[in-house]
């Protein structure tokens, strides 16, 4: 007979089994998270024990940085990574990855502190990552979807998606989504150090550089839960700057499309003018 008490370890032990044997670092950015980090660190344990977790704190001014050292030191599974300052998104996820690659690591994941990436999709995600270069946990595939969103911000983000689609001509459906699972050879294919994204949009210049290096991206349905606690790091100024970036992005990879074509109407005007002169 099974008691509570073991429960935990079979279940972890059940996951374990079923995720692939590879080195799996996952990267949870963190600013003023001190109530959910806990929280999520242990959802992550349970769902992928054999996983270490590296904390990216920007200098949270709430003491997460401290809820962090706290569980690294319970945690050998733990490590913790102080940055001096609230630097975006972006710039964390590099040092992270930057991080994990010096180490050896060769799947590096993200997803965030405020728990709405659900941990126990993570297996999935993994076996996903056997034949694929990146793994986006989406919103927006069936059997995917978004809870306790209010009308107007899932008609942003799908809009958005549906733009930087058309736009960038790019087959992904959640192309801005946040959690997501990259192996170690992609990163170094991607060329981390041209990334310039730092905010919310970084996210989607990765997406667009793996899809036109010609990677395998693979999407896996979610169910995205809106955070019960705390606040969302989006906002207006930060849709605006995003969207001007990938537009500057659609409009350049457009003009570029404009001018191959002209090049080749160019050389197939002159391969047929070369041919009639050399016609007797």
């Amino acid at each position: 007979m099974t008691t509570r008490d073991e429960e935990p370890t079979i279940a972890a032990a059940r996951s374990e089994e079923r995720v692939p044997d590879r080195r799996t670092l996952v990267l949870v950015p963190t600013y003023n998270e001190r109530d959910n980090l806990p929280l999520l660190i242990q959802k992550v344990r349970a769902a992928v024990p054999a996983a270490d977790v590296l904390v990216l704190d920007d200098n949270s001014p709430d003491g997460t940085g401290d809820v962090a050292d706290q569980l690294a030191a319970a945690d050998p599974h733990v490590s913790v990574l102080h940055r001096t300052e609230k630097a975006g998104l972006g710039a964390a996820y590099l040092a992270g990855f930057d991080w994990g690659l010096q180490r050896g690591y060769e799947l590096l994941v993200e997803i965030d502190a405020d728990g709405s990436h659900p941990p126990t999709v993570l297996p999935t995600m993994l076996r996903a990552a056997e034949d694929a270069d990146v793994v986006i946990g989406s919103r927006y595939v069936p059997g995917g979807s978004v809870v306790n969103w209010p009308m107007h911000r899932q008609l942003l983000s799908r809009g958005g998606n549906l733009y930087i689609k058309v736009l960038l001509s790019m087959p992904v459906n959640d192309a801005t989504a946040g959690y997501r699972v990259y192996r170690a050879t992609a990163l170094h294919h991607i060329g981390l150090d041209s990334v310039s994204s730092t905010g919310y949009c970084f996210q989607t210049d990765l997406t667009w550089r793996a899809t036109r290096g010609g990677l395998r991206v693979r999407e896996v349905p979610i169910t995205f839960v809106e955070r019960e606690i705390g606040e969302s790091k989006m906002n207006p100024e930060v849709a605006r700057e995003s969207l001007v970036r990938i537009t500057g992005w659609g409009i350049g990879y457009r003009a570029e499309q404009v001018r191959n074509i002209a090049d080749g109407a160019v050389r197939s005007i002159r391969r047929r003018r070369n041919t009639k002169s050399s016609l007797p």
